[in-house]
Parts: C-alpha cells; sequence; structure tokens
C-alpha cells in the first residue's frame, strides 16, 4: 500500500501589485514596521507559469492588502485551474475568481465580523455561491500559551476561533482543504512549528497544506515524518525563486516527482 506522501507546494504572495516574501508578522497597517525578505522584479504570470510548466498543483496566490487584484487575475490566466486565490475573498466575489481560473478560493476574514467572531452564516454563503469543492478555508494562526489561535486581518487580529480537532472536524464538512500559516514564524526562514505540524497530521482527514519558517529541504521531509504525509508545506523565503538561499525550487520539484515508498 502507497502511503500518503508530503507534497511542496508553490505560492505566489502579492503585495502592491508585486511578488514579494514578507515576514508575515509585521504586515499590518504600518508601512515602517513592515519587513521584506524579497521583492520580485518578474510578474506574477511568470511564477505561475513555471509552476504550470513544472506540473505543480495546490499552490495559493495570496492577495497581500489592495492593489493586487490585477497581478492575481494575470497568474490565473497563466496557469489556469492551477492556483488557488485567497485575499479580500467573499461570498459576493469569489464565483468572479473561479470564473478567472482559480481551482479554489481561499477564505479567512469574511468568515468574521468586526469583532472578530467566526459567523457560520458567512460560511454557508461561501458554500452556496461556489460549492465546498472549490473552497478552502484559511485557519492561519498565531500561538497561545500551548494552543493557536486562528489570527485575520493579515495575521494581526487573534479571532474567537481556537484550532483544535473538533473545529476541524466541523469546518472540513463545509470545504475541501485547509491552509495554515503559521504566523509567528512565516517569513523567517527559522524552522516550522513542529507542535502545529504534529498536531495538524494527527489529524489529517481532508488535505492540509501548511507554511511558515521553512528553510531547507530536510524540512519537506520532517513535515512528512512529523504528520504521516497527511500535511503538505509551502516553501517561500528560503527559496532561491524568493532570493533565499536554503533550498532551491529544482530540488523541491525533484522532490515532489519522488515516488512514495
Amino acid at each position: 500500500m502507497t502511503l500518503p506522501r508530503t507534497r511542496f507546494r508553490p505560492c505566489i504572495d502579492l503585495h502592491e501589485g508585486r511578488v514579494k516574501q514578507i515576514i508575515g508578522g509585521t504586515l499590518d497597517s504600518d508601512q515602517e514596521k513592515l519587513r521584506t525578505n524579497f521583492v520580485s522584479d518578474k510578474s506574477s504570470a511568470w511564477f505561475a507559469s513555471l509552476y504550470a510548466d513544472d506540473k505543480l498543483t495546490g499552490g495559493h496566490v495570496i492577495k497581500l492588502g489592495p492593489g493586487n487584484d490585477e497581478a492575481a487575475q494575470q497568474s490565473l490566466a497563466a496557469y489556469p485551474q492551477g492556483l488557488q486565490v485567497g485575499g479580500g475573498i467573499t461570498p459576493e466575489n469569489a464565483e468572479s475568481w473561479i470564473n478567472a481560473g482559480a481551482s479554489h478560493v481561499i477564505a479567512t476574514s469574511c468568515l468574521f465580523n468586526k469583532e472578530a467572531r467566526f459567523q457560520p452564516e458567512q460560511l454557508s454563503a461561501l458554500v452556496s455561491a461556489i460549492g465546498k469543492k472549490r473552497l478552502v478555508i484559511d485557519l492561519s494562526c498565531r500561538k497561545k500559551d500551548d494552543h493557536w489561535i486562528v489570527a485575520m486581518n493579515r495575521w494581526q487580529t487573534p479571532t474567537d476561533l481556537r484550532i483544535t480537532h473538533p473545529l476541524l472536524d466541523e469546518l472540513a464538512s463545509s470545504c475541501d482543504e485547509f491552509l495554515i500559516h503559521a504566523a509567528d514564524v512565516e517569513g523567517l526562514c527559522s524552522g516550522i512549528d513542529t507542535e502545529l505540524v504534529t498536531f495538524l497530521g494527527q489529524w489529517g482527514k481532508i488535505p492540509i497544506t501548511y507554511a511558515g519558517g521553512a528553510r531547507n529541504l530536510d524540512d519537506l521531509r520532517l513535515v512528512d515524518s512529523l504528520s504521516r504525509g497527511k500535511v503538505d508545506l509551502t516553501i517561500g523565503s528560503a527559496l532561491d525563486i524568493f532570493g533565499g538561499s536554503g533550498v532551491s525550487y529544482a530540488d523541491c520539484v525533484a522532490y515532489n516527482s519522488t515516488p512514495a515508498v
């Protein structure tokens, strides 16, 4: 029997219309606090075409704030049905992003009200608009004591949702996948949150992509071991195509093409 195996999943993070790698914890409304690891001189479409050529699936395009719609649309046009899109998704615009070529939309902030309380009716509206098979729920989070709290508004505002296995059970009936950034280590290339990856792998009932802190190819193997192959990994700032020195994109592509044992 072939066991599940962690896959490398690509990303395109957009800020002010450009492909960037940003330290997640600094991404708030105060631009003076923003810390950027990398700004590409290549377009979002260039990265999308690269992923298409290498047959990488399940990657995500994240719009970090306003001014990114055009760049996101260009990436989807370059790789139709090959990328998920998130950032500013609502029940009202979700279908338009599917029509623009996204395989899935990724929802976070629209699922909460201004007081950061979860609104199940918003989730129902999204499912009604596009169906659960087109929806990824983003449960990106911050560590608090011995648990994790979902964060919204570019990972700055803690919500009333604590990530637990019962919560994952409840939300899984309304989506196709989960995307979970560990915001405290996002962009730092200091190593993954091993406790979170292990916790997610212990659940592992639908696809989950983890992002945050990955620094080298060994982290792909570590996520595979800790999650028993049930959690995929996004690598951002450490990748050579994003100015990093920890791991080559070519090695990640080769890892994905290696058959699972």
